[in-house]
């Protein structure tokens, strides 16, 4: 598709940004053009939460906090929707009483919503989520680095016996030989465990950690270049748990911890990315019932966009534009 045929956002100047459309930053619908490269799917499931729910509602709350995203990103010197065809896909409906059949459901969507070359950008939902959307990635691509940015570490073995949650998907997709176990990793992981095992089983799953206070001490620059080294030479995969911003940044989530990182600090390595092979993305556990003033949604928000804008200028470099 050549760039005089995308179809971008609608123009804030004739358009006010508080109508229509609903879909992520006023793009169109993906039943509006004729094919997109990057495809945004919202999946309103939360039945795999432990503490507070309501990110269901997040793929809303995060469509209504876009609206008012423009088409240029100065920080990256890229039009991310100018690029490459981007579109709304709507939701996937999934089944709120049956996490099985819902984990199925997404991964058979995303399968055929890739199908075409596309790569996915997923707004939760919670963070079990993840784990049908590396199941569909990997039946592409093979083994995924994982750049997991959260809390906390989601490598737990069960809850309550059950071994579909949010906090079990990444111990599930290592297990399932889903990741490249040595180029993954998380990063802003702070906050108590349940002990030092916790740590000890999350290694021999894969991951290494850079946590929250990492930024504080070693700056962003260092972490970028922490991330380049580990997830280099091969597709990566990037998972965004909003709770990996602190509190005062994203209230609306359902496990707070404090000592988290600012917005700007999750940003700016979200652009550090340019130039890895981002194959795929979500971002998840935005709550709405638990945000003020949209803090949260708009930070989510603008995740998206940095993630869009990073496809946009890898896609830039690729074509020669």
């Amino acid at each position: 598709m050549t760039a005089n045929m995308i179809r971008g956002p609608l123009d804030a100047s004739a358009t006010p940004r508080y109508t229509e459309p609903s879909t992520f930053a006023r793009l169109p619908r993906l039943d509006e053009v004729p094919g997109a490269a990057v495809k945004i799917i919202g999946i309103p499931f939360d039945s795999g939460v432990s503490y507070r729910p309501g990110a269901r509602f997040g793929p809303g709350h995060i469509r209504a906090s876009s609206k008012l995203l423009r088409p240029y990103n100065p920080a990256l010197d890229v039009a991310p929707f100018g690029i490459q065809q981007v579109a709304d896909a709507g939701d996937i409906a999934v089944n709120p009483f049956d996490i099985v059949e819902a984990l199925a459901t997404v991964e058979h969507a995303a399968t055929d919503l890739t199908a075409d070359g596309a790569r996915l950008l997923t707004l939760g939902g919670d963070h079990t989520l993840a784990l049908p959307l590396l199941r569909a990635v990997h039946k592409e691509r093979g083994k995924i680095a994982v750049l997991h940015f959260d809390a906390h570490l989601d490598t737990w073995d069960t809850y309550f016996g059950a071994p579909f949650t949010h906090g079990t998907p990444f111990r599930r997709a290592s297990e399932e030989g889903l990741i490249d176990m040595e180029r993954s990793m998380h990063v802003g992981i702070r906050g108590p465990l349940y002990g030092k095992a916790d740590l000890e089983a999350d290694g021999v799953l894969g991951f290494q950690i850079v946590r929250s206070d990492d930024y504080q001490f070693d700056g962003v620059r260092s972490i970028i270049e922490r991330v380049h080294r580990r997830m280099a030479g091969g597709p990566v995969y990037i998972s965004v748990d909003i709770d990996v911003l602190d509190p005062a940044h994203a209230p609306g989530t359902g496990t707070p911890e404090a000592g988290g990182m600012t917005s700007r600090e999750l940003l700016n390595t979200l652009r550090g990315l340019v130039g890895l092979d981002i194959v795929g993305a979500d971002i998840v556990e935005v709550a709405p019932a638990y945000d003020h003033a949209e803090i949260t949604g708009i930070a989510a928000a603008h995740v998206g966009y940095e993630l869009l804008s990073v496809l946009a200028a890898n896609e830039a470099h690729r074509s020669g534009h």
